[in-house]
């Protein structure tokens, strides 16, 4: 029991330092990365904002799914792991997944039309983040369906006795 709280603590801890590296990049680094790249390219610094609001956007559902694992690992603390909540974390871990790779590929759809000059860089990045985030979506459908059938067969178990 002591192993497994150790574990789940690591990787709470993990998680809660992720959130918090990416919420300090969104608070100081998004900022000034934008306008760093206004005043180096005057012909696409109108895309300053709208780069921010689509970032920021970008964060909610990041910031969702990291919730939803933190809820994840709780569970498991509890001994709920194969349980409806559980489930359900793992649903919406999937959605916010799917939610991001929706996002990313309508930016790389709009930088391919709408922007000119080197964008190879940026599709290049969009598209790796795109397959990881497909990845964590596919992963998350997986495992959701895996705890499905295994409380569906401890709930036959259970019956017997």
């Amino acid at each position: 029991m002591k192993r497994k709280q150790g574990l789940t603590i690591f990787l709470k801890s993990i998680l809660f330092l992720i959130g918090i590296a990416v919420l300090a990049l969104c608070i100081f680094g998004l900022p000034g990365i934008a306008s760093r790249d206004a005043e180096a390219n005057l012909e696409t610094a109108y895309l300053q904002y709208p780069f921010l609001v689509c970032a920021y956007v970008l964060s909610i559902p990041f910031f969702v799914a990291l919730y939803q694992a933190f809820k994840l690992l709780i569970y498991i603390d509890r001994n709920k792991a194969f349980s409806e909540l559980s489930v359900r974390s793992l649903r919406y871990i999937k959605y916010c997944a799917i939610t991001i790779s929706i996002l990313i590929v309508a930016g790389i759809i709009f930088v391919a039309i709408y922007i000119e000059g080197d964008r190879t860089g940026v599709i290049m990045l969009g598209l790796i983040c795109t397959f990881a985030s497909s990845v964590i979506a596919t992963f998350a459908t997986v495992l959701q369906k895996l705890l499905k059938d295994a409380i569906h067969i401890k709930s036959e178990n259970e019956l017997t006795v």
